[in-house]
Parts: structure tokens; sequence; C-alpha cells
């Protein structure tokens, strides 16, 4: 009882402003919270957090030269449309305006693209976009045809490691249009994860985690360790081999990658508006 009251008396009553934030972030590291708070919790924590380094004669005209390089297709092929596809501006209404509304109030802070037409803008206005920017959407996927603005995006270079040293250690990362990436979205979920469950497709990409609903790096080591766990019961142990792809994702073929879109079970027309939104 004595050792209880004399720890009691010697309990700081208040936490001072720095402990305070601490225990406030601290609060937040668990797995119960949105992953992207939690590990901004820790960056705050860690102090690890991402600025862009300054290299000596690096400049904005030689990462643009590097980018260009990297990107510039010798034998590039112009991905072809399907010609099956219909006018269907009656029957196609995938966006409701109920859904814009819903997706516009629920815009959270990002970043605003060469439109310059922010996301709070947007999300303050819903009641009076959702209308004309769902007849807008509908018609964008029923005539195949995505607006030029929406292409373009500002190059924004991230550090891929803690001491960039060359062009090649930034990652370009593209930032469109609030309204592209909120397109872009809305057929993905519409139609391309519709056609990823697809009883042909789902056996198809079983063993795939990433780029799929579903899926994540915490689906993808349950299992391995559930394949693993499984395998030491009748082995004494268990060698696994990982390799990692330096750049697998720097580039893609256009033509490629449309030409495995080709084979799934998508409406022709939104088939050539991903041609479209592929094209210049």
């Amino acid at each position: 009882m004595l050792l209880n009251k004399f720890f009691s008396d010697c309990r700081p009553t208040k936490l001072c402003d720095g402990a305070q934030k601490c225990r406030a972030r601290q609060n937040k590291i668990n797995g119960r919270v949105d992953p992207k708070i939690m590990w901004d919790a820790v960056r705050m924590m860690t102090g690890r957090k991402q600025k862009a380094p300054l290299v000596e004669g690096m400049t904005a005209d030689s990462l643009n030269q590097h980018y260009v390089q990297i990107s510039t297709d010798s034998s590039y092929q112009e991905p072809s449309y399907k010609h099956t596809a219909g006018q269907q501006r009656d029957d196609c209404q995938y966006m409701t305006e109920w859904r814009m509304f819903k997706t516009l109030d629920s815009l959270h802070h990002t970043s605003t693209g060469m439109d310059q037409l922010p996301a709070w803008f947007l999300h303050l206005g819903a009641p009076v976009f959702c209308r004309p920017l769902a007849t807008l959407f509908n018609l964008s996927v029923s005539t195949s045809v995505v607006p030029r603005q929406w292409k373009a995006a500002v190059i924004r270079p991230i550090p891929k490691i803690a001491a960039a040293q060359s062009p090649a250690d930034f990652r370009p990362i593209s930032i469109t249009s609030v309204l592209s990436r909120i397109m872009e979205k809305s057929i993905v979920r519409s139609f391309l994860y519709a056609a990823f469950r697809q009883p042909i497709m789902e056996s198809a990409i079983a063993d795939q985690y990433a780029f799929r609903p579903t899926g994540s790096t915490t689906a993808a080591l349950i299992s391995l360790l559930h394949r693993v766990t499984q395998m030491l019961i009748t082995n004494s142990y268990v060698v696994v081999i990982a390799m990692d792809y330096s750049k697998a994702f720097d580039t893609v073929r256009h033509i490629t990658l449309l030409e495995k879109m080709a084979n799934l079970d998508l409406p022709d027309h939104v088939f050539n508006w991903l041609v479209n939104f592929f094209s210049e």
C-alpha cells in the first residue's frame, strides 16, 4: 500500500505538450486504423518524412530528358480499336447522379492536377456538380473518348533511395487531374473488377495479389505462410527463393497491355475507352 501510494504521488499529473503529441501518435499505431494513417504516424515519430533531396547538377530539364528517354519506344505500335462497338449513348449509364454525389462528397485532400481544380472545390460543390459530371462520365464511356485535359499530368520525382544521386534514382509520379483519377477509379471498379471475378480469370490470377480486388501484401504473406506450413508437415525443411525484378514496372508497352485486356469480358466501348486513354 505504501509503495502504491509512493508511486502514485510520484506520477506526473499532466504530460507536457511533446509527450501528449507522442502519446497521440502512438495511439494511431495499431492494426485497427487506416494503414496510411498508421504509417504517417510512424514517419512523424521516427522523423522519416520524405523530402526530395537536392542533387548537385540535376535540373528539371535533365529529369525530363531522362524520363523522355526511358519512355520512348522506337518500335511503338498504335493500339487498335474494336470496330464492333456502337454508339451507346442511351444504354451506357454506369455513373448515376447519386453515385457521383457520394464520390465527390467523400473526396479527401489530394494533389491538384494541371487543370488547377482542387478536390476541396469538387467536395464543396458536390450537390451542384454531381449531375453534369455524371452526364460527362457516361458520355465519355459511351463514345470511348477521354478529354485531352484528363491525360495531361504533372510529373513529380520521388526518390527511390535515401541518397539519390542520378535521375534514375527518382520515380516519376504522374499527377493527373482529380476528375481523371475519379474516372479511372470508377472504370476499374465498375468494369475491370467485374471482369476479374469471372471464373476463368479468377483461376488465371489466383496467385496474383496486386492490382486486383481483395488483393494485398497481407494476403500474399498469408498464402506463403500457409503453403510453407503445409509443406512442413511432410518435409523437414522448405527452401523459399525470392526474386526482385529491378525497374519491372518503369515502362509497360501499351499494345501488350491492351492485347491482354482485349481478352477480358469487357464491353467493346469500355475497351475502346481504355485504348483512347493510352493514346495521345
